[in-house]
């Protein structure tokens, strides 16, 4: 009777550490550290998100499934502290605002409103569909500013430092880009969509050499939320309040340069410049 118990009692315990065993978290870190490090290496070093990580690696076969883990697992990883990265490395994730937006009244008509756009170029269907914006960084009427071109399919961005906050310098640093594009810009430049804001007052000139230009409605920076995405990637290397001047224009491209080689998972993992290249050749093909 007695041993029948401790036999019993025996079978229950064994029964029980194997259910204990099974229920911890198994963590396979120690199965992927390769790829990890690698992980650490490309957001530490290149800026990138877990997920361009991720789709990049298996992309281009650089590691074995089993020798990997998903995006979801990463992020459970750094959450859990298992990886020498913090949430303060990945930008994107601390910064999204999920606040919707108010569309106010249009008190200011620069143009075409951006209800006149054709649907091509919100349905991003074709290549060469631009939005624009400028970055500041003191704000003192004399600081220089950054404007930025983003293409709406590709996400390319082209990034300039420009002379202030004006309608004037915004004129003259697009009087020297364009041009840049030879006699193909009307190709390059079918269309570019700004905001009310002063220093786009005589955008609508573009118009004259052949590109059509439209202004988004006062206070909804949403509907040119691709140039928004992307003046929060600039910010990762000028927080706001720091002074523009502090940067070369050559420091202000190299930022660019930057972004641009980040592989998207909106792009099946290439690059922005891989892509925008490609389109140029394109062009300049025909």
């Amino acid at each position: 009777m007695v041993k029948s118990s401790v036999t019993k009692h025996q079978s229950v315990r064994k029964t029980y550490m194997e259910n204990r065993k099974n229920s911890k978290k198994n963590y396979s870190c120690l199965e992927v550290v390769d790829f990890l490090t690698y992980v650490e290496n490309q957001v530490k070093n290149e800026g990138w998100s877990l997920d361009a990580c991720v789709g990049f690696a298996k992309d281009n076969n650089l590691f074995a499934k089993d020798e990997m883990v998903c995006t979801k697992t990463l992020y459970n990883y750094v959450d859990a502290g298992l990886m020498n990265i913090t949430n303060m490395d990945l930008p994107e994730k601390l910064s999204r605002n999920t606040k919707t937006k108010k569309v106010r009244e249009n008190k200011k008509n620069l143009g075409n409103s951006i209800e006149e756009r054709p649907e091509e170029v919100e349905l991003r269907e074709e290549f060469c569909h631009w939005e624009i914006d400028s970055a500041i960084g003191k704000k003192k009427d004399t600081e220089p500013v950054v404007m930025t071109l983003v293409e709406r399919k590709l996400r390319m961005s082209l990034w300039l430092k420009v002379e202030n906050h004006t309608a004037e310098a915004i004129d003259n640093a697009l009087a020297e880009l364009i041009p840049q594009f030879g006699d193909k810009y009307r190709e390059v430049f079918k269309s570019i969509t700004g905001d009310n804001g002063s220093e786009f007052a005589n955008l609508s000139k573009l118009e004259s050499i052949g590109i059509p230009m439209y202004f988004t409605h006062p206070y909804t920076s949403c509907q040119k939320g691709t140039n928004e995405c992307h003046n929060r990637m600039l910010r990762r290397f000028i927080p706001k309040g720091k002074s523009i001047d502090n940067y070369s224009a050559d420091d202000i491209m190299f930022f660019a340069d930057k972004i641009n080689n980040l592989p998207r998972k909106i792009l099946n993992y290439h690059t922005p410049e891989e892509l925008f290249e490609k389109q140029l050749d394109i062009i300049y093909a025909t």
